[in-house]
């Protein structure tokens, strides 16, 4: 009997945390939904409900999945010494995670895709845009909750930590897609990238969707060999930077040796990039995210 009533007291504790932690959650994806409309200069409802605005629906989605992927990282299973600290833990890295995601967006706006106007292309409906906005949000969130989950306890050490973990990361998604400039380049007499996309090309958004999110997978897997130390912080920011290029190369040559036989026969060049063919991007997304997510299962 007092085994009983020990488990329904433990079971009411949990519940509590799970009630605290639920709650705080939608909260932030509430906030970034009207986030997302303010930093755009855009009444939320109305792009969604009477201007039917695609692609800033697309965009919002992106966001808000983003968030959640974040969230996990936030919530790791163990319960804090009080609700209060619960509640500091899930808002301090919950509001961190969501700046870092518009942090984010912002490096890949100015650096990445410096050539695009997003926010002004998302405004005009540009489906195209609003796809490779909302993987930058979903490969950076998934690279901030592998920080999160790397990290240890809540002090000044482990946000510096988490900053530095993020910019690094980053520059491996600004490189990946000077990576694929370059390649669609060669393939396409010198043809801009930034270009095609701000033209809607709609096939490219997604197989360079894939591509981002495959190289934030292959950049995570840095966690599972490094061990979080704030005393040697600088060689574990060194360490992420070498397996993130090592990662970032494996996926990169094991996707390519597998889309040709996914793809056996098809001349992808021809086409994704010249008949805009989006069965075979999709194909190409799935392939590039599927390689990473078993990579970097296997380095676990």
């Amino acid at each position: 009997m007092n085994t009983l009533i020990d488990l329904v007291s433990v079971n009411q504790e949990l519940l509590v945390y799970l009630a605290i932690d639920i709650t705080i959650a939608i909260m932030l994806l509430g906030t970034m939904r009207f986030l997302l409309g303010v930093t755009s200069q855009v009444n939320s409802t109305e792009e969604l409900a009477q201007k039917d605005n695609f692609a800033f629906g697309v965009s919002v989605a992106g966001s808000i999945l983003a968030l959640g992927i974040v969230l996990t990282g936030a919530i790791t299973g163990e319960n804090a010494p009080s609700y209060t600290m619960e509640i500091i833990g899930m808002l301090a890295y919950g509001t961190y995670g969501l700046i870092l995601i518009k942090v984010g967006r912002f490096i890949q706006d100015k650096v990445a895709l410096q050539h695009l106007n997003k926010t002004e292309l998302i405004k005009d409906k540009n489906l195209t845009i609003g796809i490779i906005d909302a993987a930058g949000a979903i490969a950076t969130a998934i690279i901030i909750r592998a920080v999160l989950l790397w990290v240890d306890g809540l002090d000044l050490s482990t946000f510096i930590a988490i900053t530095c973990g993020f910019i690094v990361a980053q520059a491996m998604l600004v490189l990946a897609t000077r990576i694929r400039e370059r390649k669609y380049a060669i393939n396409n007499q010198n043809d801009c990238l930034q270009e095609a996309l701000s033209n809607g090309h709609l096939a490219l958004a997604i197989r360079y969707s894939g591509q981002v999110i495959s190289t934030a997978l292959a950049v995570t897997a840095a966690s599972h060999f490094l061990i979080y130390s704030p005393d040697t912080l600088v060689v574990n920011l060194l360490g992420w930077l070498v397996f993130g290029i090592i990662m970032t190369l494996l996926v990169a040559i094991l996707t390519s040796i597998a889309k040709r036989i996914v793809l056996w026969g098809i001349n992808l060049v021809e086409e994704v990039d010249q008949q805009h063919n989006i069965g075979v991007a999709s194909i190409e997304m799935a392939t590039s995210i599927s390689i990473a997510f078993i990579l970097t299962a296997l380095m676990a």
